[in-house]
């Protein structure tokens, strides 16, 4: 059991030998040199924990260059992927485009031809009916064959599209002039 100690007087003297004590000597000692090895300690920790911080650092610098790379390697991956889809339906759309191009200018004509709008095709063989009759008249004249002024109107190129009332109107003047050379 734990003994009650009186205050007197000589609790004090009691007291003061027992600091005086070899044990109470190995005791301060014993402190002293925990005391030491706890700032030894703290010193060491806060050298080491500098040198551990920078390694740290370090190895961050090191993780983040590694995850950018493969984070670009992706990206670019990524890029190149959507640029050839892009350039496959590029290549699609055009080509539904020329389909769409074709099957218009194909109804184009047919509705031209229904109005009785010469095509090209036929103004050009007209052009070389009226050339070959002017040869055979200018023969049949004594004269030497002339290209006729027609011929020099018509354009190398596709003519540009004209209202079609314009060309209806000239159909018939062109038969009867093409009549009247086949005649003469």
């Amino acid at each position: 059991m734990v003994k009650k100690i009186q205050k007197n007087g000589s609790d004090k003297k009691a007291t003061a030998q027992a600091f005086n004590s070899p044990l109470s000597g190995a005791i301060k000692d014993s402190a002293q040199q925990i005391w030491l090895a706890g700032l030894g300690a703290f010193s060491k920790a806060q050298e080491e924990g500098g040198k551990a911080f920078e390694s740290l650092v370090k190895e961050g610098l090191s993780i983040q260059r590694k995850t950018q790379a493969v984070a670009e390697e992706r990206i670019s991956e990524a890029t190149n992927k959507v640029s050839n889809m892009a350039t496959d339906i590029s290549s699609k759309a055009s080509g539904q485009w020329d389909k769409l191009e074709s099957i218009f200018e194909e109804r184009v004509a047919k509705a031209l031809n229904k109005l009785g709008v010469p095509s090209a095709r036929d103004v050009d063989a007209l052009i070389k009916r009226i050339d070959a009759l002017n040869q055979h008249v200018q023969q049949l004249a004594g004269k030497a064959p002339a290209k006729t002024e027609a011929r020099k109107a018509a354009p190398a190129k596709k003519p540009a599209a004209k209202p079609a009332a314009k060309k209806v109107a000239a159909r018939p003047a062109a038969r009867k002039t093409a009549r009247k050379a086949a005649t003469a």
